[in-house]
């Protein structure tokens, strides 16, 4: 062999061997991975492809899928009425309840962030309705306090003011999920908390010896450099509430009452499924979600470029 072969085996002997140690990191990250990636092909993929192709059909669980391909689709957005009942109680509820809990955080994290002493208890404090407000025995005691006889009604009834059956009443019924939701508004303030300690104090107290108020100070310096903070939380907390489900399930005995003013939209895919056993319906529906939510996070997104702001000076 001449001296350029020899040279050339042993650059590929080399390459070779580089190449069997990849190979040998790839196999060691593809065993680490197997179990995500079997959840992600079995518990994720799998039955979102199952649940698409049932969206086609007309499936009551107990007898094969019949196919009836867009049937589903044209009956939801033609004749079923309690279908638009479930998106309009469904935007109402997150038009009302995400810009409340996300202000309502933010203000708590403001409080917080005045640098007072058991900062620690105080953030566990207000974290634990989070921890606990998704549960069912949470809704269940909300939907008592808030009874006819219960306990906001008694506080009330003390100072001579008589109010209603707050769950009962088709006017009030689905302002007290909100409220419940709003309660839960503890993971929304630790970001906004996390988010107002990178703030540099130089520019508040900069703007202060402008003569700058505090409410100028808020809107012109807390908020803008806060903003991609506020754009996180409201992507989180938007897509959240339109999977609402526990609560208007709890506090309605699963009805979606009084009137239909609590069927949220997953409520009504819920009795589509489970309780007239169209599940077929139901996964149409369930699609038919996952495309709003889609969009209307894609809005969300599309808007951020007017309103949120980076360290650099630009815009997302």
């Amino acid at each position: 062999m001449t001296t350029s072969q020899v040279s050339q085996a042993r650059i590929e002997k080399v390459a070779a061997r580089r190449m069997k140690r990849r190979y040998a990191h790839n196999g060691a990250a593809l065993l680490f991975l197997a179990p995500w990636l079997v959840g992600l092909v079995f518990l994720t993929l799998g039955p979102m492809l199952a649940s698409l192709y049932i969206s086609f059909t007309d499936y009551s669980i107990l007898a094969a899928p019949n196919w009836v391909g867009l049937n589903n689709y044209v009956t939801m957005f033609t004749s079923d009425k309690l279908f638009t009942k479930s998106l309009q109680v469904t935007f109402t509820y997150v038009a009302v309840s995400v810009p409340l809990k996300l202000i309502f955080a933010l203000f708590v994290a403001m409080l917080l962030n005045k640098g007072i002493r058991g900062l620690g208890i105080y953030r566990t404090v207000y974290y634990i309705p989070t921890l606990l407000g998704g549960s069912v025995a949470i809704a269940m005691l909300w939907r008592k306090m808030l009874g006819g006889d219960g306990l906001l009604n008694s506080v009330l009834a003390l100072v001579g003011i008589k109010a209603p059956d707050w769950v009962a009443n088709p006017k009030y019924a689905l302002y007290s999920i909100v409220l419940l939701s709003v309660w839960q508004f503890g993971s929304s303030m630790i970001i906004f908390l996390a988010g107002l300690k990178q703030i540099p104090p130089e520019y508040d107290e900069a703007s202060a010896v402008d003569g700058a108020g505090p409410m100028r100070r808020f809107f012109y310096i807390t908020l803008p450099i806060l903003s991609p903070v506020i754009f996180f939380n409201l992507v989180m907390q938007l897509i959240t509430s339109f999977q609402s489900f526990t609560q208007a399930f709890i506090i309605s005995n699963g009805s979606g009452g009084p009137v239909n003013s609590t069927l949220m939209y997953s409520l009504y895919l819920y009795k589509k499924g489970f309780s007239f056993f169209q599940m077929g319906y139901a996964s149409a529906m369930a699609w038919v979600l996952v495309i709003l939510i889609g969009v209307f996070t894609l809005l969300v997104f599309r808007s951020s470029k007017l309103w949120v702001h980076y360290e650099d000076g630009g815009k997302s």
